[in-house]
């Protein structure tokens, strides 16, 4: 499979976002209200083994490498599994911010990041049975500029932390079935 470098993200100005965020938030209103089940969205992503430990990932018409460092058998030719949870955290978490932004009226002029993951790689190599395997903690650290007071970020905040997704498969646990094939 040959990977496929990602293109480069146009600039949007502000008025072009919300005229987006507004237009796909009447969109699927509009959809949802017709028939609830329109709101049921199922995703499908596959993979395969590569090299010694790496995974080549197809998510539509998207492909990615997924690959450990060296200290984990890997080849650190991209990103790690438990980089790509963080990478989707973060990512989600964009989006919400500006979807919810645009609906409730608050102005963010840029939002910037960063995600810390603590793991016990005990588990990982049958060390120890009583830690968990995925993280044990995350923390973010959100950075908004823009005019509005810290108050009216913070009310923003809660709305986006009871909203994003990829935040609520963090933080609760997610009913998933394995079945070799």
């Amino acid at each position: 499979m040959t990977l496929i470098e990602s293109p480069a993200v146009p600039e949007t100005s502000a008025a072009e976002r919300a005229e987006r965020l507004a237009a796909a938030g009447a969109a699927w209103q509009e959809r949802i209200a017709a028939d609830a089940s329109n709101a049921h969205l199922t995703y499908r992503v596959s993979g395969t083994g590569s090299g010694a430990v790496a995974s080549e990932i197809t998510a539509g018409r998207h492909r990615f490498l997924v690959d450990e460092p060296a200290a984990l058998a890997g080849d650190d030719l991209a990103a790690s599994p438990v980089e790509f949870a963080l990478g989707a955290l973060i990512s989600c978490q964009i989006v919400v911010y500006r979807l919810y932004a645009n609906a409730l009226g608050i102005v963010v002029d840029d939002i910037a990041i960063d995600a810390e993951g603590d793991l016990d790689a005990r588990k990982l190599f049958g060390i120890d049975e009583t830690v968990r395997a995925g993280f044990n903690a995350v923390r973010l650290t959100v950075k908004l500029t823009g005019p509005e007071s810290a108050e009216r970020y913070d009310e923003l905040r809660q709305v986006v932390d009871a909203h994003c997704p990829v935040l609520d498969l963090f933080a609760n646990p997610v009913p998933t079935t394995v079945a070799l094939g």
